[in-house]
């Protein structure tokens, strides 16, 4: 199998219940480790509180919790979100409840937008970040960052995606990350550049 050529165990669980990092992990990891199954897939509720204050923090609490209740020999997780310059980095590690618990993407976009207001073009830089953290048993836990540099936007563009997508502007393209499809996305996303510092961390331990 491919996940052999990584050292890495047979079984390999994936420590997130989002299903659109779900979906984004499968279609870029998928060919590596078809063995990778989902939390729901494995029949399991574990559910890690995500109280770090760094992206890496958060994926390596969930990656280890996940490992250590679920049985499984290794344990994948994602913490990511939204870095703008202007907010001092915020939402940051924020991201998904930047407007408060139980609000939607609709809500933290809308929360986003009011705190951007009157900021010029020239200081809405801003950039996706992915920490993805790998934990094994009897290894220690690797972790590894991606970025995705953009501008944002002060209208929404573009359908496809989820959370802050259509308000990042990605220059390389010309189009927000919800104006492109999957493949466009998944190939130069921040979890694909994380995605693949971990494959290259992994294939420098290969037997």
């Amino acid at each position: 199998m491919a996940n052999l050529c990584y050292n890495l165990p047979m079984k390999l669980i994936l420590a997130t219940n989002n299903a659109h990092k779900m979906r984004e992990i499968f279609e870029i990891l998928g060919a590596e480790f078809p063995d990778m199954v989902t939390l729901k897939q494995a029949g399991l509720e574990i559910d890690v509180v995500e109280d770090g204050d760094t992206f890496a923090a958060n994926a390596i609490k969930k990656s280890e919790e996940v490992l250590k209740f679920s049985g499984y020999p290794a344990a994948l997780a994602d913490d990511s979100g939204l870095i703008v310059d202007a907010l001092d980095g915020a939402p940051g590690v924020y991201s998904a409840r930047y407007a408060g618990e139980g609000h939607n993407d609709a809500d933290n976009n809308a929360k986003l937008m009011c705190d951007m207001v009157g900021v010029p073009t020239e200081q809405r830089t801003c950039r996706f970040a992915s920490a993805v953290a790998l934990a094994r048993e009897g290894k220690e836990t690797i972790c590894v960052i991606g970025y995705a540099e953009g501008v944002l936007l002060t209208e929404a563009r573009g359908s496809n995606g989820f959370g802050y997508d259509p308000y990042f502007f990605y220059p390389p393209f010309g189009k927000s990350f919800a104006e492109l499809n999957a493949e466009e996305k998944n190939s130069v996303s921040h979890r694909k550049h994380a995605l693949e510092a971990l494959l290259e961390v992994l294939g420098q331990e290969k037997v």
